[in-house]
């Protein structure tokens, strides 16, 4: 068998089969001594012959021995094809393993039909070029369009694989700020499975056979006729908060699909009135993120302000 190509810029990894991995397959050994990078993505590499076994190239299958030497040589590679667009970022941490992002409302964060540019991901294969060698150009997870706040993005595969992980396994802390209708006691866990519209494509929805989705909330600030609150996401599914907030009666301000419509407060300020009938957006705002460092493991704590606008709405309220 040949040898694995050879690739000198980038850096071949090497790993020594030990007792616990011995009599595993290749790709379930590799699994186990290279946890940095997917299993899928061991096994490619593997047929592909960047993966060798003692020099040799291997299969996947593959019985290993206790002692044997397996050599990786990880491929960069082209996972997107969207155009990298000159747009200004406000970057709220960044080494070189990750970034987080307060992303402005409005902007979209996948280019998708209609929407081909002009969008998150052209910003940041703008803002670092190797990133169109991540999925999604490393972007973990999504906040909506009109949702502002902290995203974070990974600059490695390696620091891919290990956030999408934590993500997986709900040890990424999500903190939301929400503005809501109607004034709220005390805290509370929304526990109510979510899954597409039945009729509405463009909605989610409580439904019984949906995914589970649970969120914490707590109350922020009181205010008359409306209550500020910090959520937490357990889950993350597709407009989560927005969901369950309207499930229990308590529409965030502005939500054009889950709101409960326009409801101006008895006796309002003109004011009041006017910025109440000009917010036509979510009130949600990503405030809080923290994660473990995917190199480091130290905990990585960032927080977004609110935006000009939420920040506003939240002034004219309090002056009735």
């Amino acid at each position: 068998m040949s040898a694995a190509p050879e690739h000198p810029e980038i850096e071949a990894q090497q790993r020594a089969v030990t007792e616990t991995e011995h009599g595993l397959r290749l790709d379930q050994a590799m699994a186990e001594l290279f946890p940095d990078y997917s299993r899928s993505r061991l096994t490619a590499w593997i047929k592909s012959g960047r993966a060798t076994l003692d020099g040799a190239e291997a299969k996947p299958r593959q019985t290993v021995t206790e002692g044997q030497i397996i050599t990786l040589l990880p491929e960069p590679e082209a996972q997107t094809s969207a155009n990298a667009e000159d747009i200004a970022l406000d970057i709220v941490f960044e080494d070189s393993h990750v970034l987080v992002i307060n992303k402005p409302v409005g902007l979209i964060v996948h280019p998708g039909a209609g929407n081909p540019g002009g969008t998150l991901m052209n910003a940041l294969l703008h803002h670092d070029p190797k990133l169109r060698e991540l999925p999604r150009a490393g972007i973990v997870h999504r906040l909506d369009k009109d949702t502002s706040g902290c995203l974070v993005v990974a600059k490695t595969l390696p620091a891919h694989t290990s956030l999408v992980s934590q993500l997986a396994e709900r040890e990424i802390s999500r903190r939301y700020q929400a503005l809501v209708y109607g004034e709220i006691i005390a805290g509370g866990r929304i526990d109510a499975p979510i899954d597409r519209h039945p009729r509405d494509r463009l909605r989610q929805a409580v439904r019984e056979d949906g995914r589970e989705a649970i969120t914490h909330y707590r109350v922020a600030e009181r205010l008359k006729h409306f209550t500020l609150l910090e959520c937490q996401l357990e889950t993350g599914r597709t407009h989560q908060i927005r969901v369950h907030l309207a499930h229990i009666r308590h529409g965030i301000v502005g939500d054009p699909l889950y709101g409960l419509g326009l409801r101006l407060p008895k006796g309002a300020s003109a004011n009041l009135v006017e910025t109440l009938r000009g917010f036509k957006r979510q009130a949600l705002h990503a405030a809080k993120l923290e994660f473990d460092h995917p190199k480091t493991g130290k905990l990585v704590s960032v927080e977004a302000p609110l935006p000009a606008d939420f920040q506003q709405l939240l002034a004219a309220i309090r002056a009735g």
